[in-house]
């Protein structure tokens, strides 16, 4: 498989990167600096250098170049306004439109589960950060593209189970980065996986046998629309934090 990531980077897009590697996948990404490209390089993996922000669709869309899936985690994690709007809600939607003018279909975001955290005071800027995910979440099931969105529970950096609970709706606790990276190359090489939302927490099934529990028989239809993605609005909804 040929996989792009945006935030390859981040600490999920960097072992993101190492599970596709060993999986034999050709990896790509977009960095901001010629250093992490360098670095990149070292490790097999393609980057372009570019500013989500600043990139216009055409020069995004040449960047993801003829790929099999698009990966986007990154984001602001409740960082402030600007930036969060630059990239989690402007530049989500630009990788949308992007990713149907080079012509990939798959697309996989990691988001935010819902109702993470409700039970703490978590300021205007955070509060912030679940709506524009949450809007970004509704642009992408409202596309034509073969969509995926990833809610992963609080993300913490000890060693992977291999093990976790999958499903539509799932209770949030806490899940080790490396299993959520796993989980989103599992679910990136299973054909039945496609246009669903899967919330991912700790549990005790072995990832592989979650994923195939979740794919469904199906013959996707990317190039059917279904509705017209919704614009990122400010201050509407409630989503959650990972």
């Amino acid at each position: 498989m040929n996989v792009f990531v945006i935030g390859i980077t981040g600490k999920i897009g960097r072992l993101l990167m190492q599970e596709l590697l060993s999986r034999g996948d050709a990896v790509h990404g977009l960095v901001r600096r010629d250093e992490q490209r360098a670095d990149l390089a070292a490790h097999g993996v393609d980057a372009v250098v570019g500013d989500l922000a600043g990139m216009s669709v055409e020069e995004l869309a040449e960047a993801f170049g003829d790929v099999d899936a698009i990966v986007f985690t990154a984001g602001s994690n409740g960082g402030s306004r600007e930036f969060t709007k630059a990239v989690d809600g402007d530049g989500f939607v630009k990788a949308i439109e992007a990713a149907r003018r080079a012509g990939v279909v798959r697309l996989a975001h990691v988001s935010v589960f819902p109702e993470a955290w409700r039970e703490r005071d978590l300021g205007d800027e955070v509060e912030y950060y679940f709506a524009v995910k949450k809007e970004a979440d509704m642009a992408l099931s409202r596309s034509d593209l073969d969509w995926l969105i990833i809610r992963p529970s609080l993300l913490v950096d000890d060693p992977g189970l291999g093990t976790i609970s999958l499903g539509p709706a799932e209770f949030h606790g806490q899940v080790a980065r490396a299993d959520v990276a796993e989980t989103i190359a599992e679910l990136l090489h299973e054909p039945g996986i496609g246009r669903q939302i899967l919330e991912l927490n700790t549990g005790s099934t072995p990832i592989r046998d979650a994923v195939k529990a979740n794919a469904h028989r199906r013959q996707p239809d990317a190039g059917q629309v279904h509705a017209a993605p919704v614009p990122l609005r400010r201050n509407q909804g409630v989503g959650g934090k990972n």
